[in-house]
């Protein structure tokens, strides 16, 4: 078994370990270091499959999204930060453990496309005629996303467009006291009743 089939057989193994403690996980945060894990160790799946660009976003978009799922929970649950702050450093030794696995998941996967050169494996099993040679990876997933799954695209858009305004809705609270913004009064107002010419007295200032 060479280089390359180890890193693959390790990470999926970490990847299912660590998609099982983010539901087991009774304490929220052990989750969501869970799931930063099973994100990096799909991150390095990509990797040895030649796809550099989806494991850049996986990690990007993904890892970089954890902190606002985070930060929404934390909203949904009233958690008391007092107490949060509190428990810090019992968050640790997870934290360390997780950090550690995923500084070994790098160096595995490094040492795997650096030596038996995973990409330069997978372009030569890839079928033939569906993208010319010397074609970067990222143009390659921008043809087919754009042609041949363009309306899924826009449909997957349109289903984060309805969470994204579901979550504000849920969200929103009306506080009494607030001035809101009023696009009906803002949008018929005309030069009479949106503009004032008020003659200031030198050093008398203006008085509402």
């Amino acid at each position: 078994m060479d280089l390359q089939a180890i890193a693959f057989y390790t990470l999926a193994t970490i990847l299912l370990a660590a998609a099982a403690l983010v539901v087991t996980a009774r304490n929220p945060v052990h989750s969501v270091l869970f799931l930063i894990l099973a994100f990096f160790s799909g991150a390095g799946l990509f990797v040895l499959l030649g796809a550099e660009f989806l494991a850049m976003l996986l990690i990007v978009v993904y890892v970089g999204a954890v902190a606002v799922l985070f930060l929404f929970v934390v909203m949904m649950l009233d958690v008391d930060f007092v107490s949060l702050r509190s428990g810090f450093a019992q968050y640790l030794p997870v934290g360390l453990v997780v950090s550690g696995v995923l500084l070994l998941e790098m160096i595995l996967v490094s040492g795997a496309v650096a030596g038996s050169g995973a990409a330069s494996k997978v372009k030569a099993v890839a079928p033939t005629g569906q993208s010319p040679p010397g074609m970067s990876n990222i143009e390659q997933i921008g043809r087919v996303l754009y042609t041949d799954y363009v309306y899924f695209f826009q449909a997957a858009g349109l289903v984060l467009l309805v969470a994204m305004i579901g979550a504000i809705v849920l969200t929103l609270r009306h506080k009494p006291g607030v001035r809101r913004q009023d696009i009906a009064d803002q949008t018929a107002r005309t030069r009479k009743t949106g503009l004032a010419i008020v003659k200031v007295v030198t050093g008398e200032g203006i008085s509402e």
